[in-house]
């Protein structure tokens, strides 16, 4: 499927220049593979018998055993252990599963090229946060209402500017130093060398996906918790900024974005400072649990 040049009118001026001159530089929004495609075809078209959507699913092998590591996550504990594609999308969910899918098809929507150690770095760091996310929105969904799958959804697509601005420069990687443990990309310096923002590639990317509104849009303002209206999206950044947190903190990476954003974080989760570390602890504990 093309990339819909339309979209562009959801974004501000300048950014919408700003992205139509990547395009012509030859950015490529990456196209959603085969299978999701026609996954989400069928479920588009009420088709709601696991045997037909898990037939579709099979059709590519790789996803198959990625979506099998995918619900050993602890946010699934309760449905484990899973047996067959139509167990996962029986006990999961259908819309769910779907979402799972995406996750996975990203991944082979966007082949490393120039420096494979960055592009290693950064889908680490980024199944890391997603696998954070979704034990964060298992933790909170009664306060919150955002699902395992959503957050997992955010957060492994809260960063792929990064990768399609690898796959565009071969230089960014090294410029933006993704390869050195801790460091991750500065928007300011990714602005001046390449005036690019990989948030708003990001949104591009997730709104070109069909993900659902609150999900682009906090991909689009996950570092700028305050241009969100949206309550969902603004849940979903929190939920993102905590996940990042946890990483950062599990990892011993400073986290200069923390301080700046920890009180909105934390209220927007309904948590109080001083139950905090027991939490990170439980979260952290079940992290380990299943990436042992």
């Amino acid at each position: 499927m093309a990339f819909d040049k339309s979209l562009l009118v959801e974004l501000s001026g300048e950014e919408s220049k700003s992205v139509t001159r990547l395009l012509e530089k030859g950015i490529t929004i990456p196209p959603q593979p085969r299978v999701l495609q026609e996954l989400q075809a069928s479920l588009a078209r009420g088709v709601s018998d696991v045997r037909v959507l898990a037939r579709i699913i099979a059709q590519d092998p790789g996803i198959v055993a990625m979506l099998f590591r995918v619900v050993q996550n602890a946010a699934f504990r309760k449905f484990q252990p899973f047996t067959s594609l139509e167990h996962i999308l029986h006990t999961v969910g259908l819309q769910q599963t779907s979402n799972l899918v995406r996750v996975i098809a990203l991944s082979s929507a966007l082949p490393a090229k120039h420096n494979r150690k960055a592009f290693e770095t950064y889908w680490a760091r980024s199944q890391a946060i997603a696998d954070l996310a979704m034990l964060i929105a298992e933790d909170r969904i009664t306060v919150c209402n955002i699902f395992p799958d959503q957050a997992c959804l955010a957060g492994i697509f809260h960063d792929c500017g990064v990768p399609v601005l690898m796959q565009r420069f071969s230089t960014y990687g090294k410029d933006m130093r993704l390869e050195e443990p801790g460091n991750w990309v500065a928007l300011a310096e990714e602005d001046a060398r390449f005036n690019a923002d990989h948030c708003v590639i990001g949104y591009l990317v997730a709104k070109h996906w069909k993900l659902p509104d609150f999900i682009c849009d906090s991909i689009r303002f996950h570092h700028d918790f305050r241009r969100i209206d949206n309550h969902a999206a603004r849940t979903m950044v929190a939920i993102l900024q905590f996940a990042i947190q946890l990483y950062s903190l599990d990892r011993g990476f400073g986290n200069a974005e923390w301080g700046a954003v920890s009180a909105e974080v934390l209220d927007e989760l309904g948590l109080r400072e001083e139950f905090l570390p027991e939490l990170v602890d439980v979260i952290l504990d079940h992290y380990h649990s299943q990436v042992s």
